[in-house]
This record gives C-alpha cells, structure tokens and sequence, in this order.
C-alpha cells in the first residue's frame, strides 16, 4: 500500500464532499440535528403525575402528607375526591394516573405507632407500567422519608442510607447522552461512506479507478479516510453538545474519548464501505445502511434496553451490534471515569469487528471486479 496513491484518492473524496451539499449536511449537520431531537425528547424521568386525593381523616398528618407529594415535583394534584366512588372515575377518566386514599385512622395509627391495618391506600392506573412502576417508588420513598412508613409497615429499626455513585442526582439524560452519541455516530459513519463505492459504479467512473495502478485496498482505505476526519470533528460537536447544552458530567478524559472514538469509527465506516461494494446502488446502500445501524443500535446495543433482561439468544446477537461497546466506553467514561485499563476488553471487541469488516470489503470488491 503506498501512502501517495491513498492520499491522491482521499483527495479526490473530498473534493466530492465539497462539491455535494448533500453530503456535507449528512456530515456535519445531521448529528446536532439528531442530538437535539433525541436528546430532548428521550427521557425515563416521570414529573408531574396526576394525582387525585380522598382525604377521609382531613388531619394536620394527612395535609403534611398531601404537601409532600406536591412539593417533591413529581406529582401534580388535580382533584379531591369527596367520596372514595369518586376516584374510580378520575382514574377511569384518565383524568388521574395515581389515587391517595387516606384513611380516618391515618394521624391515630402515626401516634400510637398501630399499623397494623392500611392507613394509605394507593392506586395506580397500569395501562402504562413504566409509569406505574415509577409512581409507585416515588411514593414509597415520600412516605418513607416522611413517616418512616413503607408499604404501610414501620421500618424504624433500621437506619437505611443510600448512596448513588456515577449519577447521583438519577437523571435519566446523564445516561442516555452518552449511548446517544453512540447511536448517532454509527447511523452517520455508515450512511456517509456507504454513497462512495455505489456513487463510483451508478456514475460510471469505477471502471477508469480500476484501471489505474491502484491497488483494492489502497482505494477502500482513500475513500475511508475523509470520513475518518468528518467524524472526529462529529464526535468533538456531538461530545461538546452533550456538555455544554446537556450539562452531562463529564469525569473522563476527553483525550481517551476521541482516541478510542477512532477504533468505533473504524468500524462504522467499514460497514458502510462493504453495504456499498454490496449494493452498488446509492438508494439501495442508503437504506440497508440506515436498517443495519440504527434498529439494531437503537434496540439491541443497550442504548434503550437492558442487555441483561434480554432473552439469552437476543444476547449473543447484541455482540454483533458495535454500538454496544462503545455505549459502554463512553458511559465508563462520562460518568465513571474510567481508564484504558477498565475498558480494553471492549476497545478489543470493537476493533476485531471493525476489521472483519474491512477485510470482508476488500475480499467482497476482489469478486466484483475479477
């Protein structure tokens, strides 16, 4: 492989980057476009649940009890029930997602310590189990913190103190930012170069490259390297977004970031170039790209769902997804910290994939033109 020959091809790419709108807002303005969108619009954090409240003991206890909920932000109260009936139609309505009832032995249980009976009856509308779920730990912790009560039982005996290391303030957009740029980066590395091999053969000048001196891998590796730059400067706007607009700690070294950002763009770009040497058709390569990277990073890298509450064969499949490595590089270094040391098994991971890939482009274009 000689170096002037690569560079006269990466030359040439990116002067067609230039020339082609198209592409350099796929480049460059493209990822802001998608961090924004998804950024605001991807959270796991509930606020402001309806609430509806039957207050049968209408004590001070049962008023401090009402204030806390509304107090915490996460809950918004739209009505008082007169009758314990009545909060069947708020919850049947949808005009209430969770029902307080309060019992007229509520503030004599606290000061007898007798609680032995339900004093708090909670009920939770769960067509929507995610928020049902959360509701009902929100609650449980309000009364825990308040009384000392969970589930109605006392729990006084016990000095529990919590500690949440990494993400203490539990802020859903501390977690998914990172696995985000993750996502995004792939989409974009493997769209942008999955147009350069198909865009050669749909214009017809392939045949004057291929007859050029130029050996296979020396032209693959030209039309890689522009995009290789194009995303460093992506992953330095996707990372300075997450910061400066997100406000995502960050703990690690920017430095580490954009080295091992390298290895993951080595394998996104490799894809993209094989689904173009596959295709040959830029319509073609632009949808099998968009198909092969964002569904899978999206829903089997980890970015959206635990990859341990997965069924064992859906496993073994996310190890075929690389967004799942750099998703944890990146979370391990935004929020932890973390070194080189800690995250070599996946940097490893990520790199053998990437060249599989590559080598799986270059065999691929041998057969074409033989």
């Amino acid at each position: 492989m000689r170096l002037r020959r690569l560079l006269a091809i990466a030359k040439k790419e990116l002067i067609q980057i230039y020339r082609d709108p198209f592409s350099l807002a796929l480049a460059f303005l493209l990822p802001v476009v998608l961090m924004f969108i998804f950024g605001y619009a991807i959270t796991f954090d509930v606020n402001n649940i309806k609430m509806a409240v039957y207050d049968e003991d209408r004590s001070p206890q049962s008023r401090q009890l009402i204030r806390s909920f509304t107090s915490s932000g996460y809950f918004n109260i739209v009505g008082y029930a007169e009758k314990l009936s009545g909060i069947d139609r708020y919850i049947n309505e949808g005009r209430a997602t969770v029902a307080v009832v309060i019992s007229s032995d509520f503030s004599k249980n606290l000061k007898t310590g007798k609680l032995t009976t339900p004093s708090i009856e909670v009920i939770v509308d769960g067509s929507d189990s995610n928020t049902a779920t959360i509701a009902i730990g929100y609650i449980s912790t309000i009364t825990g913190s308040l009384f000392g009560l969970t589930h109605g039982s006392p729990v006084r005996k016990i000095d529990l103190r919590l500690r949440v290391w990494y993400n203490p303030e539990l802020k859903s957009r501390n977690s998914i930012i990172p696995g985000l740029i993750a996502v995004i980066m792939i989409i974009i590395s493997a769209l942008l170069t999955s147009l350069t091999v198909a865009r050669e053969w749909e214009r017809g000048t392939m045949e004057q490259l291929i007859s050029t001196p130029i050996r296979k891998s020396e032209l693959i590796a030209g039309k890689v390297l522009p995009y290789f730059l194009i995303g460093f400067i992506d992953m330095l706007i996707t990372v300075g977004v997450s910061v400066l607009v997100f406000d995502v700690p960050l703990k690690g070294s920017v430095f580490l970031i954009m080295s091992l950002s390298g290895v993951f763009l080595f394998a996104g770009l490799s894809l993209g170039i094989f689904i173009s040497i596959a295709t040959k058709s830029q319509v073609m390569a632009n949808q099998i790209a968009m198909v092969q990277t964002f569904l899978p990073s999206y829903l089997l890298s980890g970015f959206m769902y635990a990859i341990t509450n997965m069924p064992p064969a859906i496993q073994v499949v996310t190890y075929l997804v690389p967004a799942r490595y750099f998703i944890e590089i990146l979370k391990g270094i935004f929020l932890k910290g973390n070194t080189l040391r800690l995250l070599f098994v996946q940097v490893i991971l990520l790199f053998i994939y990437g060249m599989f890939v590559f080598i799986a482009a270059n065999r691929k274009f041998k057969k074409l033109i033989t």
